[in-house]
């Protein structure tokens, strides 16, 4: 038992050690970088070696993911992370044969996402995508009503304009799609302002307020709602590593509420007597 707790605190000195960190990070990016030389038909004459590599990072991280399990209390406690479940899944499904014919797109698409763990181990990345799926929410409703406004556009638009051109604005659909080149910038003008204004000289008046409603209202409205999301998991971060100011506070707090306690016991202790 006593072997096991030494080997546990081992584990555990090697899994927050930063030059592990650093190393297992460098091994994804060899991973990704091999994924990515694969695809060229020149290193087709070195597919032996880069198979003996693919192979040998594959079992770097089996061994990297048995060497953090090992290093917790309980098996449990590792599943509990969601991080970790996810790193876990990863790393099986790499395990997957890549010379078997009928697995081989499979292996090759899931060993693609091995890029992915370098959001797990480096927290700025974590902070970043938990912020993003917590504003994807709040994101809905403004791309909800981005929706109803192509929508209104693009039916006014397939009612004015379909004589100009039928593939840009033959229906309420293509319509949308038109509008959506036009909020992407993507040659709108020559495409379809110019052309459109031959037939329509007010049509410009149509098309600004189209953009000034996405390109300066909806966009702004998706770039707040990131940002203040971000800042709050931020400070939620800081606040859970003992950094920062909300960490500060809080730690003021528990001295306050500490000495309030003392203090009444004090007081109680001098009624007594």
């Amino acid at each position: 038992m006593r072997r096991m707790v030494v080997w546990r605190k081992r584990f555990e000195r090697l899994r927050s050690n930063k030059w592990f960190e650093a190393f297992v990070i460098f091994v994804i990016v060899v991973s990704a970088l091999l994924i990515g030389a694969k695809t060229y038909e020149e290193t087709t004459r070195y597919t032996i070696i880069l198979n003996w590599m693919d192979t040998g990072i594959t079992l770097f991280f089996l061994i990297e993911i048995l060497i953090r399990m090992a290093a917790e209390r309980r098996l449990r406690n590792f599943f509990k992370g969601g991080w970790n479940v996810f790193d876990f899944i990863i790393v099986v499904a790499s395990l997957i044969p890549i010379d078997d014919s009928e697995m081989v797109l499979l292996a090759r698409l899931l060993r693609v996402f091995r890029v992915l763990r370098l959001v797990s181990l480096i927290p700025e990345l974590r902070v970043l995508v938990a912020a993003l799926l917590k504003a994807i929410p709040r994101m809905g409703y403004v791309v909800l009503l981005m929706f109803i406004i192509f929508y209104i556009y693009g039916a006014v638009g397939s009612f004015l304009f379909h004589e100009v051109d039928e593939k840009l604005w033959g229906n309420v659909s293509i319509a949308m799609l038109t509008l959506f080149q036009v909020a992407t910038f993507e040659s709108w003008a020559t495409a379809v302002l110019y052309p459109t204004m031959e037939y329509f000289p007010w049509a410009w008046i149509y098309f600004l307020t189209f953009i000034f409603l996405n390109a300066f209202v909806f966009l702004n409205m998706m770039i707040g709602i990131v940002l203040e999301v971000m800042q709050k998991e931020s400070a939620q971060a800081a606040f859970e590593s003992g950094e920062g100011e909300a960490a500060e506070i809080a730690a003021l707090r528990r001295d306050v509420s500490l000495l309030t306690e003392q203090l009444t016991r004090i007081e109680q202790k001098i009624d007594h007597r």
